[in-house]
């Protein structure tokens, strides 16, 4: 090789050097903002949608299913049976899904009275475009689902209509 040659090599490794060190310091940035998110959804003034107050702290220490979705919603409506059959499938195992509705508490009640969950659902209110955003959903669409840890840490995140086998092992991953 000549000493070009040599160079370049040189300079490619120390791109890529730089470019690991920038993304591992943004990778570290990214999660400590989902570790605040993970803390907004137990910190935030949650509403069943008849407006009782939810108090999250049954929440914690559990394998956390967050499903933002809305009655106006196709895949949302679609796959909200499915997520009704794996909280029946993880309810003795630590596992809790939580329905957070992007959608007006009269639309969510007339929706739950026509097809009923086994889960809590929750009013996103003004705050859950924040939240959703701050856990990773940067298109702001719908239906979002997100796992958490025992521990709050996000184990994994899904824009649009749930697979039940990515999200069953998402959820075995998180004990």
């Amino acid at each position: 090789m000549n000493r070009r040659q040599w160079i370049t090599i040189i300079g490619i490794c120390f791109l890529a050097l730089m470019a690991g060190a920038f993304s591992s310091h943004w990778f570290s940035q990214n999660r400590a903002v989902n570790e605040e998110a993970v803390k907004a959804v137990f910190t935030n003034e949650w509403q069943s949608p008849d407006g009782k107050a939810i108090n999250t702290s049954a929440w914690e220490g559990k394998v956390l299913v967050l499903n933002f979705w809305a009655s106006w919603c196709p895949p949302c409506v679609e796959e909200m049976p499915q997520l009704d059959q794996l909280q029946r499938q993880f309810s003795g195992k630590n596992v809790l899904f939580v329905g957070i509705a992007v959608d007006s508490p009269s639309n969510v009640r007339d929706f739950l009275k026509k097809t009923p969950v086994s889960y809590p659902i929750v009013m996103g209110g003004m705050n859950a475009s924040s939240i959703y955003k701050s856990l990773g959903n940067t298109q702001s669409a719908l239906p979002y689902t997100v796992v958490v840890s025992p521990q709050g840490k996000v184990i994994d995140t899904k824009l649009g209509k749930i697979d039940e086998d990515s999200l069953k092992k998402a959820i075995n991953s998180a004990f």
